[in-house]
C-alpha cells in the first residue's frame, strides 16, 4: 500500500463497516465486518460516503429484540463522515454516521406478533479510533513512503438516542437507549493479502420505555471477527469474512425474555475505484449459523468522496 491513492482504501472499510452487516446501518452493530479498518491514512484526509442497503429477513433495528418467524424488509440509507485524525503521535480517525431507514414485515417480539411499516432516521454513531502499533501518523508527504507490515489498533463507539421511537411500538427504527462498543484488532500484510482479526464488546443501558412503560434489560454483546482481503491492483481489492457473536441475553421487567445470541454469518466485498477522488464498494453478507433470532442476508452499494491533506 504505497503512496496517496492508496490511502483510500482502509477509509473506505472503516466507513462501510460502519454502514453494512457487514453491518448494516439497522443497528447490529455486534454483527459488523469489517477489512481493514485498522490500517493507516494520512492526516487531515476526508471522506464523506453515501450508501444504500437492502436487508431481508430475521434483522431488527435494535440486536436485543430476538426476532422469532420475522419476514423484515429494510432499505437503509446513510450518510457517513470520517477524518484521520493525529492522536499522540498516532494515526487514528474519528466518524460520525446518520442512518435513514424504511421498515416493513412482521414477526413476533416478546410474545407478541408485530406487523410495521416505519420510515424515518435511526440513532445516528460516533467512533473514535486509534492505531497503537505500526501505522504512526503521517502527512501525505511522509505517508508515500509507508509500506504496511503489522498494526494494532483499538476504537470505541457510541450509538445516541435519537431515532425515531414509539414506546407502544415492539419494532423501531430508533433504541431509545445508549450503547457503547469497544473494539480491539490486528492488520498484517502479507504481500498482496491482508489479515484482519478483531474483537468486541457492546454494553447497553436498559430502555425504560420498551412497549408502554416496561424494563427492558440486555446483557453485554461479545463478537469475533477474521477477514482475509486480496489487492488486484489499481486500488481494486476484494475481501470474505466471518463473524461469531455471543450473549446479549434479554429481560423484560426483570424477567429473562430471550436466550443469548450464538449466531455467525459471512460476508464478502469488492471495492472499484472511479477516479482518484472517488469510489464505489459493493457488498453481500448472510448468515450461516442461528441459534437466536431468524437468520437474514444483506445487499449493500456505497459511493465514496474523498479530499483534504494535499491531495
Amino acid at each position: 500500500m504505497n503512496g496517496p491513492a492508496s490511502c483510500a482504501r482502509p477509509a473506505l472499510a472503516l466507513v462501510m463497516g460502519l454502514v453494512l452487516i457487514t453491518g448494516a446501518l439497522t443497528g447490529a452493530e455486534a454483527q459488523e465486518m469489517e477489512p481493514r479498518a485498522y490500517s493507516n491514512s494520512p492526516v487531515g484526509f476526508n471522506f464523506f460516503l453515501a450508501g444504500y442497503t437492502y436487508s431481508l429477513g430475521g434483522l431488527s433495528v435494535d440486536p436485543s429484540l430476538s426476532v422469532q418467524d420475522a419476514q423484515l424488509r429494510i432499505h437503509s440509507g446513510v450518510f457517513a463522515y470520517v477524518r484521520a485524525l493525529n492522536l499522540w503521535g498516532k494515526s487514528g480517525k474519528v466518524d460520525v454516521v446518520l442512518p435513514l431507514l424504511e421498515l416493513s414485515g412482521t414477526g413476533t417480539v416478546a410474545g407478541q406478533t408485530a406487523e410495521r411499516k416505519i420510515s424515518g432516521f435511526g440513532d445516528p454513531r460516533l467512533r473514535l479510533s486509534i492505531n497503537l502499533y505500526g501505522a504512526p501518523a503521517l502527512s501525505m508527504k511522509e505517508f508515500a513512503g509507508y509500506k504496511k507490515e503489522l498494526v494494532i489498533g483499538a476504537s470505541l463507539q457510541a450509538s445516541l438516542p435519537l431515532g425515531q421511537y414509539d414506546s407502544s411500538k415492539a419494532i423501531n427504527l430508533g433504541t431509545n437507549r445508549w450503547w457503547i462498543r469497544a473494539d480491539v484488532g490486528l492488520s498484517k500484510a502479507l504481500r498482496k493479502f491482508t489479515l484482519d482479526v478483531t474483537t468486541s464488546a457492546a454494553l447497553y443501558r436498559r430502555n425504560d420505555d420498551y412497549l408502554g412503560g416496561k424494563t427492558l434489560e440486555q446483557s453485554p454483546i461479545y463478537a469475533a471477527q477474521a477477514n482475509l482481503s486480496y489487492d488486484f491492483g489499481g486500488d481494486v481489492w476484494a475481501a470474505l469474512g466471518t463473524t461469531y457473536y455471543r450473549g446479549g441475553r434479554t429481560m423484560l421487567n426483570g424477567d429473562v425474555n430471550s436466550s443469548p445470541l450464538g449466531n455467525s454469518r459471512v460476508g464478502a466485498e469488492l471495492v472499484l475505484p472511479l477516479n482518484r477522488y472517488q469510489s464505489i464498494k459493493l457488498t453481500h453478507s448472510r448468515g450461516v449459523y442461528t441459534r437466536t433470532g431468524t437468520a437474514f442476508s444483506v445487499f449493500g452499494i456505497a459511493w465514496q468522496y474523498r479530499w483534504g491533506a494535499g491531495y
